[in-house]
């Protein structure tokens, strides 16, 4: 099978890339190289997947590249490409992540469209940011979103679009909305990421707000497996949960760290930020249901397994500099 992944370079897009070569599909991926974090980073994520004769890259942005020629033959878009950060969506800044969030999802929908192109599923990757600061945990798909941040608002339009695009015209969306990922390449503007350098740099940890708010952390294996299941179950016109399944405090994480590293670790709490969520915890049992979504890693594994992986980007970054 063909597929397309946007923001093949990503995070969670070049985890997804890897899988699907694994699996024998080809793979088009496109990415922008937006200046978020440093470019160097994202062509680490895909170094090894390069080599793969079944995929073929493409750097461009979607509101620019002549998008027909690209989607002929495809069979399964993943559409991860988006301006992240709650934090960093106010202001000046918004403009970014409306052209990236939701003009760059609405050209690849009405593409779709006006091309007549039959593709057999569009995965939209959406966040658990649009459903604010809700009071009821876990929070389930019928809970009515409210976002509190701008990046929310824009993950919440794209969304929008796929559900007006399915019911108006068939085409066949499916909305994953993802709780806080975590894992190898994990952009180094998440809050593991900063934990696991400060670590490694012996300094100590800043966290936003007190320690005792709660995330519903989920291991980018398991969002990978909630795409390929996406794609390839009936789930068109669905809207579904990716969780870890489990609702854990920052602090808790603080300590798991400081057991995985066998470091002392020095805590600096700070104002909490607008736009951050107090809680997330989700209720994962339509994803059961309709694609048998099951999240099998452990925090404590998954911990490890990103601390391992950031040593070694540090490690060889360094190692690059010399």
């Amino acid at each position: 099978m063909r597929c397309l992944i946007t923001g093949a370079a990503g995070f969670i897009g070049s985890n997804l890339a890897e899988r699907l070569l694994a699996d024998g599909h080809e793979v088009v991926g496109i990415d922008a190289f937006i200046d978020y974090y440093p470019r160097s980073m994202k062509e680490q994520n895909i170094e090894n997947i390069r080599s793969y004769r079944r995929f073929t890259f493409i750097e461009g942005n979607l509101l620019d590249l002549s998008l027909a020629p690209l989607l002929d033959g495809v069979d399964y878009i993943f559409h991860l490409a988006a301006q992240a950060g709650v934090r960093a969506s106010w202001g000046s800044s918004f403009s970014i992540y409306t052209d990236c969030n939701i003009l760059a999802t609405q050209r690849l929908l009405d593409t779709l469209l006006k091309t007549g192109q039959q593709i057999k599923r569009f995965v939209y990757a959406s966040s658990s940011s649009v459903y604010g600061n809700t009071r009821v945990l876990p929070v389930s798909e019928a809970t009515t979103p409210q976002p509190i941040s701008p990046y929310g608002v824009t993950k919440l339009a794209g969304e929008h679009l796929c559900q007006l695009y399915h019911h108006n015209f068939g085409i066949p969306t499916v909305v994953l909305r993802y709780f806080t990922v975590y894992g190898p390449r994990q952009r180094p503007d998440m809050a593991f990421h900063h934990f696991c350098k400060a670590i490694i740099h012996h300094q100590p940890i800043h966290v936003f707000d007190d320690g005792t708010q709660t995330r519903d952390f989920t291991y980018v294996t398991e969002i990978v497996e909630a795409n390929v299941r996406a794609a390839t179950f009936e789930t068109q016109g669905s809207v579904m949960n990716i969780a870890g399944g489990s609702r854990v405090t920052l602090s808790e994480v603080i300590a798991l760290l400081e057991e995985i590293s066998n470091t002392k670790i020095q805590v600096i709490f700070e104002q909490k930020q607008y736009g951050d969520v107090r809680d997330t915890f989700a209720d994962i049992s339509r994803a059961e249901q309709l694609i048998g979504y099951r999240p099998l890693t452990s925090l404590r594994e998954g911990l490890a397994q990103e601390f391992d992986a950031i040593v070694s980007l540090y490690n060889k970054m360094s190692w690059s500099i010399i």
